[in-house]
């Protein structure tokens, strides 16, 4: 159904594609045309670059699995990807704020107690430390990824995050344990 130009306004058709290649397009060529806009956008939704580049990967990953889904006739790659980013963001800061809870709530309990090492008997004082000082979303990663041998995948579901947060998440914790271990050797 289209209508002609009336009153200033252009033809438009409900039927056709916005554009002659929306279908077509590879999913690798839209993500590479529009990578920069989900981030910046997600960068200002969260004020943390971090944060927003986990969030970028989840957007994407999403959006592939998604990817025979999307609908020209509904909206532009932009909208439809902007509004998966919206949904994750949202997703992560419900998710952080549960998060936050926890923590606080083990906190309290924790400061009940006389101090104990953070994941038993037989870590030295120093790294119990450089284990303390880790947030607990990162102790919890390295408990269940390198204390417990779970996989990625099973990571991801009992935590209800991606595999690739998961991976970010690991490798900053270790990347700041390496860093207090390396400056405790050169203090020591």
């Amino acid at each position: 159904m289209s209508r002609g130009v009336q009153g200033g306004m252009h033809a438009m058709s409900l039927e056709a594609p916005r554009s002659a290649d929306a279908a077509t397009r590879s999913f690798a060529a839209v993500a590479e045309e529009l990578l920069d806009d989900v981030y910046g956008y997600l960068l200002y939704l969260t004020k943390n670059w971090a944060l927003a580049e986990d969030l970028t990967s989840e957007t994407f990953e999403t959006a592939l699995r998604r990817w025979k889904r999307f609908d020209p006739r509904r909206g532009t790659h932009r909208a439809w990807l902007l509004a998966i980013a919206r949904s994750t963001a949202l997703d992560w800061f419900r998710a952080d704020s549960r998060r936050r809870k926890r923590e606080e709530r083990a906190d309290a309990e924790s400061q009940r107690f006389d101090r104990e090492p953070a994941f038993g008997e037989g870590f030295s004082a120093e790294l119990d430390d450089a284990l303390r000082a880790l947030t607990a979303g990162e102790r919890e990663v390295v408990a269940l990824r390198i204390v417990l041998e779970l996989d990625g995948e099973e990571t991801a579901s009992l935590l209800g995050i991606s595999s690739t947060a998961v991976s970010t998440r690991l490798h900053r914790a270790l990347a700041k344990l390496e860093e207090r271990m390396r400056h405790h050797d050169a203090v020591a």
